[in-house]
């Protein structure tokens, strides 16, 4: 039996809008068609559910820590990179009970929020079970850490064993972010990646991070000691983070590069001059919290950046939504396309993860979930507009 739902707009993602359009679903959740009301016959006795608002195909949160779920309003605002992270490495313990809860409840909350498949990153496999059992679809990205070199091979050993709790074939290692790892580990880390390997690593959340790469200079300094580690391997670049990372890590792998709050118009040109496959990820709401800035988006949409959004940890969040993370871009920055930004959330999102033959787009054949956008008027966006999952 099918439904077929209708609304005031369609937006297939992958075609243009249509107006008063129809989508016929099957009961597993797979699109059958797509129907201007004009030329729309059902397929069988199937009544149309007619709804106020636009329907999209499920949301694609590229960037996501669920583990971490249990932390939520533990860090205070507005401290700085480097001080987040010293208080999420000091208090991120907890019992494996309370873990567990807070893990199911965030995966409730994104599944209700028409989050379809998330792009998570994990330290440990506390989350292997709740994946497999979810409705939505993860691609876990185990993280490498080594600041000292001698912890390289270590640590590309562990984060392999790690990779094999995660058994839904959705799974790839990567570096955490350029401060965290040594020039050793990204050199012993290119050599052990398949192509197939897609890296999401954290990029230049903090200007600290660039002053460190710069000058050796910085918060980072005082981080690495106050956490025990041994700084002295690291050299004055004169350059970004960037710069100095990128050209360590594999090709032609994918690369998802997240938050770039304080990614330079030259460091654009670096990584075009590189040749490499490189989607940009704005974790908004997690910018502000742990910074209180955001990404300079006119830059990423002047150079024709391929741009995808997350929600980051709720450690750095109030709530794991990606409608939320575009309404703040949207008061942020006015003068964004809607048109635009539904596609960083929904089919942008499905290619950097290497799921657009499902998800992304409302094509017959694809089980990308239907939502319904509530409160839309002229394709704007704004607070009052809400999500409802259809199927």
């Amino acid at each position: 039996m099918l439904k077929y739902l209708s609304a005031n707009y369609i937006l297939p993602i992958s075609s243009m809008p249509i107006k008063d359009g129809i989508v016929a679903v099957d009961e597993e959740g797979v699109i059958q068609g797509i129907f201007d009301p004009t030329s729309f016959a059902p397929m069988d006795n199937g009544q149309v559910e007619k709804y106020k608002g636009v329907i999209i195909p499920g949301f694609i949160n590229a960037h996501c820590h669920i583990e971490l779920s249990h932390m939520k309003g533990i860090v205070a605002k507005g401290t700085g990179l480097p001080s987040f992270l010293s208080k999420v490495m000091t208090t991120r313990s907890a019992s494996m009970k309370k873990i567990d809860e807070a893990m199911a409840k965030a995966d409730r909350e994104m599944y209700e929020n028409g989050i379809v498949a998330v792009g998570d990153h994990a330290n440990t496999d506390n989350s292997s079970k709740l994946k497999d059992d979810s409705k939505i679809l993860y691609h876990t990205f185990v993280e490498v850490i080594g600041i000292e070199p001698d912890e390289a091979d270590f640590k590309l050993k562990e984060a392999k064993s790690l990779i094999q709790e995660f058994r839904n074939g959705h799974v790839s290692i990567t570096p955490h972010a350029p401060y965290s790892c040594s020039k050793v580990l990204f050199k012993k880390f290119k050599k052990v990646v398949p192509e197939t390997n897609i890296i999401s690593i954290h990029n230049q959340e903090s200007e600290e991070e660039n002053k460190l790469f710069r000058y050796k200079m910085g918060e980072f300094l005082d981080f690495y000691k106050s956490i025990g580690k041994n700084a002295d391997t690291i050299k004055a670049q004169a350059r970004n983070s960037i710069q100095s990372y990128l050209p360590y890590l594999p090709y032609p792998n994918k690369l998802l590069l997240v938050h770039n709050t304080y990614t330079s118009l030259k460091d654009f040109d670096f990584v075009e001059r590189m040749g490499r496959d490189v989607t940009w990820c704005l974790c908004p709401k997690a910018n502000l919290y742990i910074e209180g800035t955001l990404p300079k988006i006119q830059n990423f949409l002047n150079s024709g950046q391929r741009i995808v959004i997350g929600t980051d940890s709720l450690a750095s969040n109030d709530t794991l939504s990606i409608l939320d993370e575009l309404k703040v871009l949207h008061a942020h920055f006015e003068d964004l396309d809607f048109l635009q930004t539904i596609q960083w959330a929904t089919i942008n999102g499905a290619i950097a993860l290497n799921i657009q033959d499902e998800f992304g787009s409302l094509e017959v054949g694809k089980k990308p979930g239907v939502v319904l956008l509530q409160g839309m008027e002229h394709m704007r966006l704004t607070d009052d507009v809400k999500v409802k999952r259809l199927a």
